[in-house]
């Protein structure tokens, strides 16, 4: 199981000196900047991604935050998988403020055992010596044939991290893998049909029919899954809904993710 942990400097507008330090707004998202994801089970390869604020932490007058970050994932039973010692940390916040977004992640391991798990971070102010703490829960399940690891990117190279909301002439590019599919006895080749559509605010489909990429020759016969990425250009202000299916052929089974996606008016 790989975990890391990272802080996005993003401060508000309200004054942070005195405020008491807290962990607050805890909540599982799709992709390191959201929407929220209430689906708290996770197969293996996928990643789990944990948003959270940092309140009260302290900003000095020229913009420097300076904190030790912890992490520790485990499972009920206390048994730990992963163990990240507190690392010192400095980010430039020109905006101040009391609120830092801030984020966590795990990517599941192929062979995880199934059970429920245990995310706990905490923050220490280096200059109040103030910690606190959040614990989140979720669940690894069996293997199975699924869609995991979605999370939108400004770029195709997966680099700069985006949220599903844009604005109109925008480019979103959605990025997933692909696990638990089966192999031809003969060729050790997949056959992976991969269909996105894009459904409106009533949840009527937009195209004719789906885009369909089918993945077929040349993976690995020692990679378990494959990560493919599409773009989604944005010319209308909506809301709408980024939908990718897999069908196994050699299985006959079909798995389906749906991405909300929010194109705004350009100001």
């Amino acid at each position: 199981m790989v975990t890391t942990i990272v802080a996005i400097m993003l401060g508000s507008a309200t004054p942070a000196q005195g405020s008491e330090l807290k962990l607050s707004n805890v909540r599982f998202t799709i992709g390191e900047m959201g929407p929220p994801r209430k689906e708290t089970r996770f197969l293996p390869g996928d990643i789990v991604y944990i948003s959270y604020d940092i309140v009260g932490l302290t900003i000095d007058p020229d913009g420097t935050a300076r904190y030790r970050m912890a992490m520790e994932i485990s499972d009920t039973s206390g048994k730990v998988y992963f163990k990240e010692n507190p690392r010192d940390q400095q980010d430039f916040v020109p905006l101040r403020g009391q609120v830092i977004p801030a984020r966590a992640f795990v990517t599941v391991g192929l062979d995880q055992p199934p059970g429920q798990y245990l995310c706990k971070v905490t923050v220490t102010d280096a200059i109040t010596k103030a910690s606190a703490s959040l614990t989140a829960r979720f669940e690894v399940v069996k293997p199975a044939f699924g869609i995991v690891a979605v999370h939108p990117t400004h770029d195709p190279q997966r680099q700069i991290p985006a949220p599903s909301t844009a604005f109109v002439g925008q480019t979103l590019y959605i990025n997933f893998s692909v696990v638990g599919f089966e192999r031809d006895p003969k060729t050790r080749q997949p056959r992976v049909l991969n269909e996105y559509q894009f459904l409106d605010e009533n949840g009527q489909p937009i195209l004719a029919k789906p885009i369909g990429q089918l993945v077929d020759r040349d993976l690995d016969e020692t990679v378990p899954i494959y990560t493919l990425q599409f773009a989604l250009f944005l010319n209308r202000p909506g809301k709408f809904t980024a939908r990718i299916t897999a069908t196994d052929k050699l299985a006959n089974r079909t798995t389906t993710f749906d991405l909300p996606v929010t194109v705004l008016p350009l100001p």
